[in-house]
Order: structure tokens, then sequence, then C-alpha cells
């Protein structure tokens, strides 16, 4: 095989990367090694979950991954790089949970708010209490850590615009009040649901939760 069938020159691509696979050398070997990218990114994802950032050692990764040190080097770079991967990963697929709870169902847009609120109201902590990984990150590097800053901020704010998307459909169907401002009103609820999950973790029975969603439901300003 010549160099020039092993590069597409438009792209600029090495001829061992594809969509799906990546072949790399384990520290120098000269064995390559085959794994599928998303499942590290998974497995990685749920390490710095259970352990945050500083507690997860390269040594950690290794072991949450099955891959060795230059496989990990060779595809995600350093361990920063690796733990950014991670919690892009974990931004996008929550705030596909909130798009399917808000966007992609066939109720009322003021069922589908008072739903989302119900049932992360229900939603019980995940295993070990990991809690929300945005949220760790944020306390754990969000003042020191640009890149993990922008990145827990920009999903903050893509979960206010649909929840102001869904109050905007709501008033123009006549449930909300018209003459709040839906973003606003989207940030009080986007408060209370990130208070819901922070007490969650710290322990508050799911009953309790799902009592003051009820209570702060009843205080939303619907129209008439």
């Amino acid at each position: 095989m010549t160099e020039s069938s092993r590069t597409d020159a438009g792209a600029r691509t090495p001829w061992f990367w594809n969509d799906w696979l990546r072949i790399v050398y384990d520290g120098g070997m000269a064995r390559p090694r085959k794994f599928v990218e998303e499942d590290v990114v998974a497995a990685a994802r749920d390490q710095f979950w259970s352990a945050g950032y500083a507690g997860t050692s390269l040594d950690d990764l290794t072991a949450a991954t099955g891959l060795g040190r230059g496989s990990l080097y060779g595809a995600f770079g350093h361990k920063h790089e690796l733990f950014l991967r991670a919690l892009d990963d974990y931004c996008a697929a929550t705030m596909a949970g909130v798009s399917a709870d808000l966007v992609d169902t066939d109720a009322s847009a003021y069922q589908r708010l008072v739903a989302h609120v119900r049932n992360m109201a229900k939603s019980t902590p995940a295993a070990g209490r990991r809690g929300c990984l945005m949220a760790k990150s944020a306390a754990e590097l969000g003042s020191t850590d640009k890149e993990v800053a922008r990145r827990v901020k920009a999903s903050m704010q893509k979960y206010q615009s649909l929840l102001a998307g869904t109050i905007a459909e709501a008033q123009r169907d006549r449930d909300v009040d018209p003459s709040v401002d839906p973003d606003q009103l989207a940030l009080l609820i986007l408060t209370f649901l990130r208070g819901v999950e922070a007490l969650h973790e710290a322990g508050y029975p799911t009953a309790r939760m799902q009592g003051a969603a009820e209570q702060f439901l009843a205080l939303l300003p619907t129209a008439g």
C-alpha cells in the first residue's frame, strides 16, 4: 500500500481513522488496538461522574475504559480533553431528554410544562447519589476552568430557552398569563428545578419533592 493510498489528500485524514473505530498503538507496542469511541467516552464519563475530575487518575481511566495509556493519549489527548468530551456527551444527552419532555410530545404546551416539572420532582438520584454531572463539574471547576464554565452555562441557557419556548406557546394557547415575560418565568422554573436536583442529591425524600412541585405549579401565573 502506497502513502497516497493511505491518506485522503482532500480531507487530510490518516488512513487508519473512520467514523466509528480508531486504530492506535498501546504504549509503543506494535499491536494495534480497536475500540468504539462512543463507548470509551461513556465509560470515562461515568468515572468522572462518580469520582469527580480531581478524584479521577489516569489509572482510573485506563481501568474504566479498558485502554492503555498510549491508546487514551493517542485518541483523546490529555485527561482534560477527555473530560471535556465526556461533559459534552452528558450535556447533549441531558438536553435531549429535556427537549423530549418539552417539545417532542403531542400534549399541549402547558401540559408538557407541568409534566416536566413533575417528572423532575419524582426523579430519584442516580446510583450512589451521583447527582448532575453539570452541577458537580461547575462546583469543582467552574471558577477556574473556562471551558467547563462555558459548557455548563450554554446547557443551562438552552434549558431556559426550551422552557421559555414552551411558556410562550402556552401563552398563545391562553393557558399562561400573556402579560408574563416567558424568559423570566422560564428562569424561575429552571431555578426551582435545579434546587430540586440539589435537594434530591442531599437525600430529601422524593415524596417531599413531589409535594413542593405541586405547590410550585399552583403558583404559576395561569390565564384567567
